[in-house]
């Protein structure tokens, strides 16, 4: 099972250092017969490869930042108080994340047109939070369900505020399932392709849309597309390789407390 899994990871590794000539052979080779690094210098070098990894991690960076401050505030207000609508706000939650992109594509792109944000970035960090926002409230949710409630009832007596309480004890003991709910919207957000394909220009492309700009008609630079798959693959290894704990812990708590 194994083997599986990482032989598709193994073969963009291989066909990144191939030359063309050898990835359209008859024949295809498990290892590169004549490693180049022709892929990778077209890639940097010949193509705005370095400015789609600019506008991808600036979008990724603010859209999980903003997602993981507003789900850490709506979560805890359902975790913690009491009011009515309090389930059917939940369930609204959860059903906005089964919710198909697609289905949002229309009004929200009608709606950054008719605000002349088309083509520009912010338009893709106001759109991104309707993809990460419900499904980090979901979990985050789960997850302050499952912290004790004396913590913060202790430092309330002891003159903290509810904010303070917040801040100062809630968000350390529940700092696994935030890091896990951010690493999944940089992951989401630094991957996506639809919503970047249609409301982006050529001036502020990410890396997916950017990628496919190397298939033109039915020619498709497989060294160059497989270069491009790696690097952009590593910043997301080095989030959950650092980070792996702390994904682990969290979305088994928040799983397992909903």
């Amino acid at each position: 099972m194994l083997i599986i899994s990482l032989f598709p990871v193994y073969w963009i590794i291989i066909t990144s250092f191939k030359a063309n000539s050898e990835i359209f052979s008859l024949v295809p080779s498990m290892f590169p017969q004549q490693p180049t690094l022709d892929g990778y210098n077209e890639l940097l070098n010949n193509s705005d490869f370095l400015y789609w990894l600019e506008h991808s991690a600036v979008i990724s960076l603010v859209v999980a930042s903003v997602s993981v401050a507003f789900s850490a505030v709506a979560a805890y207000g359902l975790a913690r108080f009491r009011f009515r609508g309090r389930g059917a706000i939940g369930v609204l939650i959860l059903i906005a994340y089964l919710m198909p992109p697609t289905l949002l594509f229309i009004p929200l792109y009608s709606m950054v047109t008719s605000l002349g944000l088309s083509g520009s970035l912010l338009s893709l960090m106001l759109i991104y939070p309707t993809l990460t926002v419900p499904y980090a409230t979901w979990v985050l949710t789960t997850y302050f369900r499952g912290l004790s409630p004396e913590f913060e009832e202790a430092a309330i007596v002891d003159g903290c505020s509810r904010l303070q309480s917040f801040w100062r004890i809630t968000v350390p003991l529940a700092s696994p399932g935030i890091v896990s709910t951010f690493i999944f919207s940089f992951t989401l957000c630094w991957s996506e392709y639809l919503y970047a394909l249609v409301i982006a220009d050529r001036s502020t492309l990410t890396v997916p849309v950017g990628l496919s700009s190397f298939i033109v008609a039915d020619v498709f630079r497989w060294n160059v597309i497989m270069a491009g798959a790696v690097i952009t693959s590593i910043p997301i290894i080095v989030l959950y390789t650092l980070a792996s704990k702390y994904i682990v812990s969290g979305l088994t708590l928040g799983g397992l407390k909903g």
